[in-house]
């Protein structure tokens, strides 16, 4: 899913440095973020489960589902998300129903990924 168009004019933009942690596991969660620069990684256990680039989501299950982050996520590069908290996120579904259709796709492929992994 390509969330430039979506999240270019966020109030709410974060600047990470290479190597900064923006969330770790098992920390609650009330925020999804969208990558508008750099990379980001998702890590399990201290293992790399994927990286995430410009114009991509993560974080995304503690808006949808569980509020405890199930992975760490950590700057791969120096980068800049937008936070997107629970009222922004409902406001984007309903603005732009194909967001959730897509959501829902992020989600499928990331489980299906870790689950035969």
């Amino acid at each position: 899913m390509r969330a430039m168009e979506i999240f270019s004019n966020e109030p709410d933009v974060r600047a990470f440095s290479a190597g900064q942690p923006i969330f770790a596991e098992g920390e609650r969660g009330d925020v999804m973020y969208a990558v508008l620069q750099g990379e980001v990684e998702i890590r399990k256990a201290g293992r790399v489960l994927g990286t995430v680039r410009h114009g991509d989501v993560f974080g995304e299950m503690a808006i949808v589902g569980t509020k405890s982050r199930s992975a760490a996520a950590v700057a791969k590069s120096d980068c800049r998300v937008a936070a997107i908290g629970q009222k922004r996120f409902s406001r984007i579904v309903e603005q732009t129903p194909n967001f959730a259709l897509s959501l829902m796709q992020v989600l499928s492929d990331r489980l299906g990924r870790n689950l035969a992994t």
